[in-house]
């Protein structure tokens, strides 16, 4: 069994009771998305994949906020694989740069690889899938879908933001549609351009509902 295949396997058994916003089947979407994108890179596709199944592997928001479990398991389960040590640090870099954290955290590595993985994951984050996987983890966390007395906060610290409590329709102005513009490849800047009007036709309709509008 390959590397990949074996991968896969561990990253299945390791999501089965995931929240569904980010299980296997997210896993999956961003490991289809980065491959798209990498045909268009000059990059390490091993790297890729690696990096893109194991990037949530262990994700913070569901461990206290630990950030640091999710590059451990990984770090371990590809040094029982008999991984090259380049390849896991390149891996465990990926894993622990790929958050937007609030869209103010500033990358402490950068590699093709990492752009790649980070745009595969974040257009899952838009779009229709986006958008269902936004109320999806806004119900597990029993939150209101929208109060329009609380404005979205634009400028929120990383600590406030892995503590945010907002209404679910704030997410998509603090994270959702600034995406868009935080995309590394081009490929990756052509699917989300159209995923974010996709987003910004829902919201459109969403408000006039809202508003009980014929």
């Amino acid at each position: 069994m390959s590397l990949i295949d074996t991968t896969i396997l561990f990253v299945k058994q390791k999501l089965q009771n995931a929240e569904a916003g980010h299980d296997w089947y997210h896993v999956e979407r961003v490991y289809k998305n980065a491959i798209v994108i990498a045909t268009e890179e000059a990059c390490d596709l091993e790297i890729v994949k690696l990096g893109a199944l194991l990037h949530d592997i262990a994700d913070s928001k569901f461990h206290n906020g630990d950030e640091t479990i999710g590059p451990r398991i990984a770090k371990e389960f590809l040094e029982n694989q008999n991984v090259a040590s380049e390849t896991i640090s390149h891996v465990v870099n990926i894993i622990e740069n790929i958050s937007f954290k609030g869209g103010n955290f500033e990358k402490k590595f950068t590699s093709k690889e990492l752009d790649v993985v980070q745009d595969a994951d974040r257009l899952d984050a838009i779009g229709a899938i986006g958008i269902a996987r936004t109320f999806n983890y806004g119900g597990f966390k029993n939150r209101p879908l929208y109060l329009p007395h609380i404005a979205p906060n634009l400028h929120m610290t990383k600590e406030e933001y892995k503590n945010n409590e907002a209404p679910t329709l704030n997410h998509f102005y603090e994270k959702l549609l600034l995406l868009k513009d935080k995309m590394n490849t081009e490929t990756g800047k052509k699917i989300a351009a159209q995923r974010h009007l996709f987003m910004e036709s829902f919201l459109a309709q969403f408000y006039s509902e809202w508003e009980g509008e014929k």
